[in-house]
């Protein structure tokens, strides 16, 4: 299978990353794309540096002064006095913004959901060269290829159509999901099997039908993202019955993850897609240090091996799967089963 990667994801190194009141280190770090990536290639996967992609798709998603903000707020942060070396919000407008205020501290409560979304001069190039990669699968997949694999980083799911969070600036998925939507698919399927809800995917496609949106994760009644992912969500307008959220409880097993996985793909079938997107989360893992499930390495084995039985063309995005011995391993054991 090829695989698409670019050596860009390494000027972003996010130094702050706040969990229950302390700093700790980021698990989503450098080292976990070269884990991937190296584990990919030992078992024979061909890796293709991605080659910068034009934005059309990227506008589609994000709105401009979002995207303005991602790439030049970080000159305005560094003007202040006294100012860290990220961008790192300290107020947010919530659900009582009356305007959108100029000031880069009032921007970055504004686009920032978290403190796990840090922004430093090397963020805009490497989830700028994130989306690259995801385009340079889709033109894998309209160039005949039946599989192929987007070692994403920073990965995408949770960013908003103007707001970073959980890890997340640029939706990798959903501008892959414009782009072959742009270029002559009438339907797009993604399902989502990260332990975290796919939030900003639903948020960005919610109201659309020609977008089908699926996502097995963690019941988010405790467990982040906490405010979305419940299955009465399920698409508003003309998208409502095109959302599916598949809810699991902590410590669900690989049969539990499985069977999820293939009641969704059975809603995919239904829909009758021309490509299918994969947002791959590795972190359902048992010993995956963001996990509260229990799924096995033959657990993602048994799961590609259900998506595999889509007939059609299928991409797939890296999303999160954070350092562990076990990593690589559960990116090889999934991508050798849904390519048999």
């Amino acid at each position: 299978m090829k695989v698409v990667y670019s050596e860009n994801h390494r000027s972003h190194n996010p130094q702050t990353f706040i969990h229950r009141g302390k700093l700790v280190q980021s698990p989503e770090r450098p080292e976990r794309a070269d884990m991937l990536l190296s584990s990919a290639t030992a078992a024979g996967h061909e890796a293709l540096e991605a080659q910068h992609r034009d934005g059309h798709a990227l506008a589609r998603v994000h709105t401009a002064r979002y995207l303005d903000f991602l790439e030049n707020g970080i000159e305005e942060w560094l003007a202040l006095p006294n100012a860290g070396a990220e961008i790192v919000p300290n107020t947010h407008p919530n659900r009582f913004a009356s305007h959108y205020a100029s000031h880069i501290v009032a921007r970055a409560g504004f686009h920032q959901a978290d403190t796990a979304c840090p922004i430093s001069r090397g963020t805009w190039a490497a989830a700028r060269s994130s989306v690259d990669v995801a385009l340079n699968v889709g033109d894998l997949i309209r160039q005949g290829e039946r599989r192929a694999y987007g070692l994403c980083r920073p990965p995408g799911h949770h960013a908003c159509t103007e707001m970073a969070w959980g890890f997340c600036y640029l939706n990798n998925v959903a501008v892959l999901a414009e782009s072959m939507r742009g270029s002559g698919a009438r339907r797009v399927a993604i399902i989502d099997i990260d332990i975290h809800h796919g939030n900003g995917i639903q948020q960005i496609f919610y109201d659309r039908p020609d977008v089908l949106t699926v996502s097995v994760h963690a019941d988010p009644d405790g467990f982040p993202m906490f405010f979305s992912g419940y299955a009465d969500e399920t698409g508003s307008g003309a998208g409502e019955g095109f959302n599916l959220n598949l809810p699991l409880k902590p410590g669900s097993d690989d049969a539990a993850f499985v069977d999820a996985i293939a009641v969704g793909m059975r809603r995919v079938a239904d829909f009758g897609p021309e490509v299918l997107i994969v947002a791959l989360g590795l972190d359902a893992y048992r010993g995956d240090p963001l996990s509260v499930f229990d799924v096995s390495t033959d657990g993602f084995r048994k799961a590609a091996s259900t998506i595999h039985r889509f007939s059609g063309p299928v991409a797939m995005l890296q999303e999160g799967g954070y350092p562990c011995a076990e990593l690589g391993s559960n990116l090889v054991a999934f991508l050798g089963a849904v390519e048999e």
